[in-house]
């Protein structure tokens, strides 16, 4: 069949499934792109003519940042359990380089895209072309080898010939649980638009099915044995609970053994917040509950987690003497770690052989009232009554109790992440969905449009601060364009106020992290200023609701779900305003010697911290 280099990859995309459990779906749903000299003849002309002619059946999406539409296709893959997910092209040079951020991020949190970076000539006939980077070293890097690092699978595409093992490596690794991240095919324009005769075999439908690899006996009964053995142990649930669709066996499991639950950032949901086993938030976000558990725990259940230093409170959360670990994972990278009992396997799977190896052991401690108190905590953090303006606490809560059972909220960077893990009470694994790995601003709106765009049938809130939106805002006008619906709610404090909060800790006293003008005393301390986010966001296509209070919030929020359109719900926050203390710990280096006062105090409450650190062995 002779086609295109850039023809020959949209019709193998649209014939390739994935199936779990005996379900279907497509595995690249479509392509999001952005066309310049370098795809704009190759990729760009393919989705063209399969839309034109129905040859191939590979939706195209225009969005309008190359970073946002990989986090965009990160969302997507994320709502639908890493089974599906969506192709990315850009043009050479800068548009490719854009996706560097989005392939960090879907690295770091195990979440598949496909990037299809353009890259510069093959026959280097033109050489050097425009936005071609040379290196004095060798003739065949370009711009693109920063891919390699952050991608699971990296192959550039130097002759047509070479396109069929590309295309099949990198679905083997789009579909792998334990492997997969970005997948980078660098394109060359020359090479995009060459024809070939490719083999028709090629492009047949292809269905990659995606195992529940299940527990080595052996192991489980080793780990089986560290669990009976305990006095105080923990479960803490992660996102391979998640991804599995692991939510039924993990109850099973924590009423069965009576074991407590609690969970992560990319966790929180796999138990519903009011589980009678659900401990809520562990770590450095997390709440006090949770993280006392951790610290007395003897033994810790990791299922699906890679332990961030926000889980592990830099390793201070797990304090017992003589703790012990039993992971299990799909990952065997992520099971080793903390020099643990590993149960190499799908967390469903893996939860059924271990609760029937457990048969008979149940944990008899009682953490019930202390959940109890902490659910009033949180109640009255919802209605602190802060003022003059609310606080973001406040804002939360009303957005929490908006949400139905199968909306969404996503966040990913600033002050709320934090601040959900402690105060969110998620009522369904797909609800909460903070990208806490990277930690991207940015992320939130982008994010946003890809779940909504795999499962239309949820409401999806945004929920994004001041510094995020202005770091990415644009795909508002991708979504308006393709009528998504999102209902973004956009917090304004004027500034960092995660960052603020944190320097101040250091000692640093919040430099840098406030939006203001310059002051007198050369420093950023003035007035706020007139910048009109709401406003903005109506520039680019959206209603807005501006917000003053709570109550209308509430009220807002309530409209906003009755519109048919992208609608963003604008609101005034305090960043000084107080959420309960999480009783834990997180690693950031003060400096060691200062002319400051503030840094000198930072500084020795510092070093006593880090005498809680230790290693796990």
């Amino acid at each position: 069949m002779r086609l295109t280099v850039g023809q020959a990859v949209v019709r193998f995309l649209a014939n390739q499934w994935t199936e779990r459990d005996g379900v279907e779906q497509r595995t690249i749903a479509g392509c999001f792109g952005i066309f310049g000299h370098g795809n704009v003849a190759g990729i760009g002309q393919a989705l063209l003519q399969a839309q034109r002619t129905g040859e191939a059946d590979l939706p195209y999406h225009l969005a309008r940042n190359e970073q946002a539409m990989v986090h965009a296709a990160t969302g997507f893959a994320r709502m639908r359990d890493r089974l599906s997910t969506m192709a990315c092209t850009a043009s050479i040079g800068p548009g490719s380089t854009n996706m560097l951020t989005g392939a960090a991020l879907a690295t770091v949190n195990r979440l598949p895209v496909l990037l299809l970076p353009s890259d510069v000539f093959a026959t280097r006939v033109a050489a050097p072309v425009l936005q071609e980077l040379e290196d004095p070293r060798s003739y065949d890097v370009s711009v693109n080898d920063a891919f390699r690092p952050l991608s699971r699978f990296f192959d550039r595409v130097w002759r047509p010939e070479q396109l069929p093992a590309a295309l099949l490596g990198a679905m083997r690794v789009l579909t792998d649980p334990a492997e997969t991240g970005a997948v980078t095919i660098c394109l060359p324009q020359d090479v995009q638009a060459e024809a070939y005769d490719f083999a028709e075999e090629l492009f047949a439908k292809r269905v990659w099915h995606v195992a529940r690899p299940v527990p080595e006996p052996a192991f489980v009964e080793r780990a089986a044995a560290v669990i009976r053995d305990s006095r105080r142990p923990l479960l803490i649930a992660g996102g391979g609970a998640i991804y599995s669709d692991a939510s039924a066996e993990l109850d099973r499991f924590a009423r069965a053994t009576g074991i407590p639950v609690a969970d992560t950032q990319a966790g929180k949901g796999a138990l519903a917040w009011d589980h009678p086993n659900a401990v809520g938030g562990v770590g450095s976000t997390g709440n006090p509950v949770a993280n006392r558990l951790a610290r007395e725990a003897d033994v810790i259940i990791g299922v699906g987690t890679r332990y961030s230093d926000f889980t592990t409170a830099s390793r201070t959360a797990f304090a017992h003497p003589d703790v012990r670990f039993v992971n299990l994972n799909v990952a065997s990278f992520d099971a080793a770690k903390q020099a643990a009992f590993p149960v190499v396997a799908d967390a469903r799977a893996g939860l059924d052989a271990l609760r029937a190896a457990l048969d008979g052991y149940r944990y008899a401690g009682e953490y019930g009232p202390d959940v109890a108190s902490w659910q009033a905590t949180v109640d009255s953090a919802y209605r602190q009554g802060h003022g003059p303006l609310p606080s973001q606490a406040e804002v939360i809560g009303v957005v929490n109790e908006a949400c139905g059972a199968r909306d969404v909220v996503v966040q990913a960077a600033g002050s709320m992440p934090g601040d959900l893990q402690l105060l969110w009470r998620a009522r369904d694994r797909k609800q909460y969905h903070v990208e806490y790995g990277y930690s991207c601003m940015g992320f939130e709106i982008a994010g946003a449009l890809g779940i909504r765009m795999a499962d239309p049938s949820r409401e999806v809130f945004a929920l994004v601060g001041d510094g995020s939106y202005l770091m990415m805002a644009q795909e508002i006008v991708t979504a308006v364009a393709d009528g998504t619906k999102l209902i973004v709610v956009l917090v304004q404090n004027h500034g960092f106020a995660s960052i603020g909060a944190l320097s101040e800790s250091l000692g640093s006293q919040r430099f840098g992290t406030s939006y203001r003008f310059r002051g007198p005393g050369d420093d950023y301390d003035g007035g706020n200023l007139p910048v009109d986010l709401a406003a903005n966001a109506e520039s680019l296509g959206a209603a807005v609701i501006r917000c003053r209070t709570i109550a209308d919030l509430a009220d807002g929020l309530k409209r906003a779900r009755e519109a048919d359109r992208l609608t963003v719900v604008h609101i005034e926050t305090d960043p000084y305003s107080p959420v309960p203390s999480s009783e834990s710990w997180w690693d950031v280096p003060v400096a060691a010697v200062s002319s400051l006062a503030t840094t000198q105090a930072a500084r020795a409450h510092y070093q006593a911290a880090k005498r809680d650190q230790r290693h796990y062995l």
